[in-house]
């Protein structure tokens, strides 16, 4: 199993910005679970995951309400889930080139991992967990600032992640969860345009049009929340 080189590591600390004083901590960081056959079942970055996940929402929590003081409840909680998504991480994550730098089985290399949205974020909040315990909160969170910042001037244009936004609605006036259904599909096979349907028991259902079935749920529930007045989008000027 190849391993991360002295060199490369330093490369990446050099890109993160933090110089580790316990390069191992990075290196397990870099460790995913499919590298460690026969090891130990600590020895891959899971913990540090975890770990690192809940330093980058105390970080992005407190980033947001130190921007925007005067933001409501609702705009913070929107914001922050767009920034702590697995796709954002997954975007710095591209920025720190980590797929490079990954240990992993032959297998999963060879089917792409290195590429992987959900490795490369869940790598990425491993990396936050090292640099937390390699150097603790204030270090990371100054990580955090430098490469999640830069997104918070297109918080206002970034479309709500509408089904998550339904689904805590829902939840919150003790609905039952939405369901989706596939209500169409036309167009040719290269360009097939769907239509799905959001249900939630005791409440009007919405319909939504897009490319593929995510696009067209996050359409539905979208209709919902700008009919129900949850969500509003920006207005110009």
């Amino acid at each position: 199993m190849p391993k991360p080189r002295k060199t490369a590591l330093q490369d990446l600390s050099a890109r993160l910005g933090h110089d580790f004083s316990d390069r191992a901590l990075l290196k397990l960081a870099l460790t995913h679970s499919s590298a460690r056959a026969g090891s130990k079942p600590s020895e891959d970055n899971e913990r540090l995951e975890f770990l690192g996940d809940r330093v980058l929402g105390l970080a992005v929590a407190e980033l947001l309400a130190e921007t925007f003081p005067h933001a409501r409840e609702g705009e913070l909680a929107r914001w922050f889930n767009y920034l702590v998504r697995a796709e954002t991480c997954a975007e710095v994550a591209q920025a720190w080139e980590l797929g490079d730098f990954i240990l992993m089985s032959g297998g999963e290399a060879g089917s792409g991992g290195r590429r992987k949205k959900t490795i490369l974020a869940n790598t990425c909040e491993a990396v936050l967990g090292a640099i937390f315990a390699d150097a603790g909160y204030d270090v990371a969170k100054d990580v955090v600032r430098r490469f999640w910042e830069p997104q918070f001037s297109a918080l206002d244009l970034a479309a709500p992640d509408a089904k998550s936004l339904l689904q805590e609605w829902a939840q919150g006036r003790r609905l039952p969860l939405p369901r989706y259904l596939e209500v169409a599909r036309e167009g040719p096979d290269h360009a097939p345009r769907f239509t799905s349907e959001v249900q939630i028991e005791g409440v009007a259902p919405e319909r939504g049009q897009g490319t593929n079935k995510r696009e067209a749920e996050q359409a539905a529930a979208l209709a919902i929340l700008l009919r129900e007045g949850v969500w509003e989008p920006p207005q110009d000027g």
